[in-house]
């Protein structure tokens, strides 16, 4: 799963990015202080059930505080997209193409609105205007990609598609366009919504440009980070974001604030668990770090109730992915043959079943499935069984 952070240079991202990763990554406030994209590891944080069964987890990768587990994702931060950007401003074909992976989309908008369009200082600007400009320009990147192959690919695709046994349109658009991720049932879906008139192949320009908008929102969905949100400014700016994408999740955070407790946490000055609404002083401050602490404390954590960060990277993969944490526990023995103890929680799309985590641990287990057992109630389950979040599902095999 790749979580890719987008919008225009200088509104936070990489500060973001470092905060969610604590990757080395230089932070600036020019544009383009990002050229290569950024990979990295961040985290979402799920309920453990280590404490349901009397025991301490051992993960095997992540880690697991106080009862939060953070179970680790990857992260990849590009560069600012700018105005044209799908024409190639500002090297925006560059950056458009590592986003092809990206399963989600995070826009960090500055809710501040004290950089202008381009990212650079102002005052007073809407943010608004960001949103509008990225879809636009996210929207002609696929039309463009669509645009190279289309006519000659969408009159070879009905052909076959007419032909016994032969692909569906929908299928040969999945094939065709796999380098975005685009799956078959996603493409049924847009071609069901829009009802469009006439043969893919004669489609014109217009109607391919709301095929292709309508793919991408599907394929690529967002959310957005409102940034800066502590900002005198940035009150007025949420409400207008709020009123004009009611269709959008749309998340207040400051990444400043997240960045630096977890390099305070990090340094042994204070314990702080990202997505709390507290932290505790264990180390000895200087009268510059006690201010900066107890700022954050009242202008960001006591009014918002956390920093927002770690809110954002859940909401993505749970709420708008729709994804699922799984933990393999067999009903009688919750550690691994080197004595860890429950030492995986992985991540599933939601709907997936028993015979689908049997494949996801081994082709070998889903070949010879039998049945799952709940670790939990020791019911047995069979291969049809839907995955419910925080299962703890042992898989037997033939």
């Amino acid at each position: 799963m790749l979580l890719g952070l987008v919008g225009k240079p200088s509104v936070g991202k990489s500060t973001f990015f470092k905060a969610a990763t604590l990757a080395e990554v230089d932070i600036a406030l020019y544009p383009f202080t990002t050229i290569k994209a950024n990979h990295g590891v961040g985290y979402v944080k799920v309920n453990c059930i280590d404490k349901e069964f009397g025991v301490q987890c051992n993960p095997n990768h992540g880690y697991c505080v106080n009862g939060a587990r953070f179970v680790p994702v990857e992260l990849m931060d590009v560069a600012g997209l700018v105005e044209g950007a799908s024409e190639g401003k500002g090297l925006g074909n560059q950056f458009l193409d590592d986003l092809r992976k990206a399963d989600v989309f995070m826009h960090i908008v500055d809710a501040s609105g004290t950089t202008d369009i381009e990212g650079k200082p102002t005052e007073g600007h809407n943010p608004c205007e960001d949103i509008l400009m990225l879809d636009k320009e996210l929207d002609k990147w696929y039309y463009n990609i669509f645009m190279k192959a289309w006519k000659t690919f969408a009159r070879k695709a009905e052909l076959e598609s007419k032909q016994q046994g032969g692909p569906s349109f929908a299928n040969a658009v999945a094939t065709q366009f796999s380098g975005l991720k685009v799956n078959e049932d996603q493409v049924k879906e847009v071609l069901l919504k829009l009802k469009l008139d006439g043969s893919p192949s004669n489609w014109k320009e217009d109607q391919i440009m709301q095929f292709a908008s309508s793919l991408r929102k599907v394929t690529k969905p967002m959310i957005i980070a409102a940034n800066k949100c502590d900002f005198p400014t940035a009150e007025e700016n949420i409400k207008k974001l709020r009123k004009k994408f009611p269709d959008y999740l749309i998340y207040l955070c400051s990444a400043d604030s997240e960045l630096a407790l977890r390099q305070a946490a990090k340094a042994g000055l204070i314990e702080y668990i990202p997505g709390e609404k507290d932290f505790k002083i264990i180390g000895d401050l200087n009268d510059s770090q006690k201010k900066g602490l107890d700022k954050i404390k009242k202008n960001v954590l006591d009014k918002y109730n956390g920093t927002g960060v770690q809110e954002i990277l859940n909401a993505s993969v749970f709420d708008l992915l729709g994804y699922l944490a799984i933990f393999p526990a067999s009903a009688n023995k919750l550690e691994d043959s080197k004595g860890n103890i429950l030492p995986d929680c992985f991540l599933l799309p939601k709907g997936s079943t028993a015979l689908d985590f049997a494949y996801f641990l081994h082709t070998d287990f889903g070949k010879n499935f039998i049945r799952a057992i709940n670790a939990r109630t020791k019911r047995a389950l069979g291969k049809d069984y839907e995955l419910q979040n925080c299962d703890a599902l042992e898989i037997v095999c033939g």
